[in-house]
């Protein structure tokens, strides 16, 4: 993986725009992208079981997006504005307007490095796997961070974070009011040690605490110790992205919720082989908090993996899978359907796209998504099909 990087014939600026963002207006540097990567039928709109006829209806997607760059001396000023525009055409109250804003700003001084940024997205897509409705809430975030060279290719830094998320009052699931349930503060802090392995590859380790803290349930609060190692890739390398592994130990803070203690890990690559393959992966494995209060977190484990191969000039293919599991632990105390159980989630999907120029590409994709459970009320079986566009890279 390390030696995956060395064929690379530019840098990204540390900080500011990737090599392949050509757009300049004025001091600015933009990255503009607009997609329409839906565009066709979803055979179940609200993830309804077997034992439901599924509601089906045509659906279009709309997704604008501009990142953004200004350098101010020897630090970069970073920005990013998208959203996604969620259109069906007989179930109006699926249709939604989502965005999101950012703003950074990175300093890669002589012996220090400064880093910050604030986010703020307001969105009605779906909270994870486990709930189906669309629900409507707010996510500020801010982080920052600090790292100080320690030799010539050694930073030593701390870094900190916090973040609300903040549903709705009409926002419920099962039921149960999501407001009430997961209206929650996060904050983490760590400190790092980086090192920089090639100009386009760095290793860093992290050990550090983070808390959530649940507004109206406190019975749900915790803390987390977190211990990780992290590889991350210059988007300029042939293999682009990070991966990391690491231990949590979850402590939650009422005694009748059983603790968490085991490997986790979050990985983002793609690589290109020989210009014409490109293999793109996502792995996830931690913690996730459940809306259902007797049942009040879950063990998210699971992942995509998709290839994309030219076939023929503009041609392309491309096949993915995703598998998840949602490992439930139950609230000591408390009767449930089914204590501790298991729910698993796949997608197979794939199809052809044809490309008219660098930027633009026109795509025909299939997609079939089930969930299976014990609960029978918790499966559900779909297929969405249908067109895509995008433009910009």
């Amino acid at each position: 993986m390390l030696l995956a990087t060395s064929a690379a014939s530019a840098q990204t600026a540390e900080g500011g725009p990737a090599p392949t963002v050509r757009l300049r207006i004025g001091p600015v540097w933009v990255n503009p992208t607009i997609s329409l990567p839906n565009i066709g039928i979803d055979t179940n709109v609200f993830n309804e079981p077997a034992n439901v006829i599924p509601k089906k209806d045509f659906t279009i997607t709309v997704s604008p997006k501009a990142e953004l760059w200004l350098r101010l001396g020897r630090t970069w000023l970073s920005g990013i504005i998208a959203g996604d525009i969620v259109w069906y055409q007989t179930y109006a109250s699926e249709r939604s307007t989502d965005s999101t804003y950012g703003l950074g700003w990175k300093a890669p001084l002589n012996r220090l490095v400064l880093s910050t940024n604030a986010e703020w997205v307001k969105t009605r897509t779906r909270p994870g796997f486990e709930i189906d409705t669309r629900a409507e809430r707010d996510e500020p975030a801010y982080a920052g961070s600090v790292e100080v060279r320690g030799l010539s290719k050694t930073f030593i830094g701390v870094r900190g974070g916090w973040r609300e998320v903040l549903f709705d009052n009409a926002a419920a699931y099962e039921g149960e009011s999501l407001k009430r349930e997961l209206d929650r503060t996060e904050r983490a802090a760590a400190v790092t040690v980086r090192h920089d392995v090639t100009p386009l590859t760095s290793v860093m380790f992290s050990a550090g605490r983070s808390e959530e803290r649940f507004t109206y349930s406190p019975s749900r609060d915790s803390t987390a110790d977190n211990y990780s190692v992290t590889l991350n890739f210059d988007p300029a390398a042939l293999l682009k992205g990070s991966a990391s592994f690491g231990y949590k130990d979850y402590q939650p803070q009422s005694p009748d919720v059983a603790p968490f203690q085991g490997a986790i890990y979050e990985v983002n690559l793609s690589y290109i082989l020989l210009g014409s393959t490109r293999f793109s992966t996502n792995l996830r494995r931690d913690v996730e908090s459940s809306y259902d209060i007797d049942q009040p977190y879950y063990l998210l484990t699971g992942g995509g993996a998709s290839i994309t191969q030219q076939i023929y000039g503009p041609v392309d293919a491309v096949g993915r899978v995703t598998l998840q599991r949602l490992e439930y632990r139950t609230r000591e105390g408390t009767t449930v359907a089914a204590p501790d159980r298991t729910d698993r989630i796949r997608n197979y999907g794939g199809g052809v796209g044809f490309r008219m120029g660098e930027e633009l590409r026109l795509g025909f994709n299939i997609d079939d998504e089930r969930r299976t459970s014990v609960l029978a009320d918790r499966e559900y079986q779909g297929l969405r099909y249908g067109m895509s566009i995008t433009y910009g890279r």
